[in-house]
């Protein structure tokens, strides 16, 4: 499915962000709601976080995984009831999965994709537009927590997430009939305070270490090599599918790892696919999502390397199609803000 990539140059997009307020359309992504007296046995099934300790309300960061470990995607789950549950994602095909999962699982469940639509409001003015729409009581939402309400009789559950690593905000429209509505409701509340349409910013998610399903993770990875450990509970009591999987690869550990990486030389470009990594002439990885950053002034990115090569200050060689080789170095990740003081504020 298409989607508004950008209404502008990326890099003014990118600073709009940074200043002001902007809105996405990201009606693009799928959700998939699971209900029913077996939700949530079904749904602590599908993730290595022990979702008894989500609360009515709140969200959660997971990973979906399969039998040998690997992601089939990393959404945000939402728990609107006791047995009601959202996964929020991108893309892929969790839909499908989880059917299959239930045909063998003896549970009661119902799976379908609701037609919600997700915006996101984004940006340090985030918070006084939510305000003027929703009163006070959206703006005292904890990280990763939401509420189910209205405005001027559209139904919307309004969550305190987003893929920036700003302060943000999606709103999912539980009433397709009234998309255009609540578009032009939202750019009202944010003209005092200059809100502007744009795409999603990859600048800003590279900068924030958010990684992007489908290019730097996929099926083949599990949550060791990309640096999600922390989303496994060790001590979940209940089994989930790829626990055994994931004790086995923790024990022995992993052969190659996600790292940050900072590319030297003029500024680049957004990879559209994986670039070559080397060390001293032979390839040793693949550099998975790479760009500049206007307020580090570096080009900057995430290697997929083999732990030998994953040491920080390690020299790499990345080959840009139409460049040529740069000289790169491992360095941490995220490269701004590692607490994420700026998002929970």
């Amino acid at each position: 499915m298409l989607f508004p990539i950008c209404f502008d140059d990326l890099e003014a997009e990118y600073h709009h962000l940074l200043e002001h307020v902007t809105l996405w359309d990201v009606a693009v992504e799928r959700q998939v709601e699971i209900t029913g007296p077996d939700a949530f046995a079904f749904t602590n099934m599908l993730t290595p976080r022990d979702l008894s300790k989500c609360a009515v309300g709140q969200g959660k960061y997971v990973v979906i995984t399969a039998e040998d470990g690997g992601i089939i995607n990393d959404p945000v789950l939402l728990r609107l009831g006791e047995n009601h549950f959202w996964l929020a994602l991108a893309d892929s095909d969790v839909l499908l999965w989880a059917r299959g999962v239930a045909l063998k699982s003896g549970l009661r469940v119902n799976l379908v994709e609701p037609d919600v639509s997700p915006l996101q409001v984004q940006g340090p003015k985030a918070k006084d537009v939510v305000q003027a729409l929703f009163g006070d009581a959206v703006t005292k939402l904890r990280y990763y927590w939401f509420l189910e309400t209205k405005l001027d009789g559209i139904p919307v559950v309004v969550t305190r997430t987003g893929w920036t690593g700003e302060v943000g905000y999606e709103i999912y429209l539980r009433d397709g009939s009234r998309g255009d509505e609540l578009w032009e409701r939202i750019m009202q509340a944010g003209k005092p305070h200059n809100i502007r349409p744009t795409g999603p910013s990859d600048i800003r998610r590279v900068e924030a270490g958010i990684l992007n399903w489908g290019a730097d993770m996929t099926l083949q990875n599990n949550v060791y090599e990309v640096g999600l450990g922390h989303l496994v509970d060790a001590g979940k009591r209940v089994d989930y599918i790829g626990r055994v999987a994931l004790v086995r690869i923790k024990a022995e550990g992993v052969r190659q790892t996600l790292v940050g990486i900072e590319i030297e030389g003029a500024r680049i470009e957004m990879n559209a696919v994986p670039w070559a990594a080397a060390v001293s002439g032979t390839g040793i990885g693949k550099v998975t999502s790479a760009i500049y950053s206007p307020r580090l002034k570096k080009n900057i990115g995430y290697a997929m390397v083999p732990i030998a090569h994953s040491t920080l200050g390690t020299a790499l060689t990345v080959t840009i199609p139409g460049s040529g080789a740069r000289k790169a170095t491992v360095v941490p990740r995220p490269f701004v803000d590692p607490g994420k003081a700026i998002p929970k504020s």
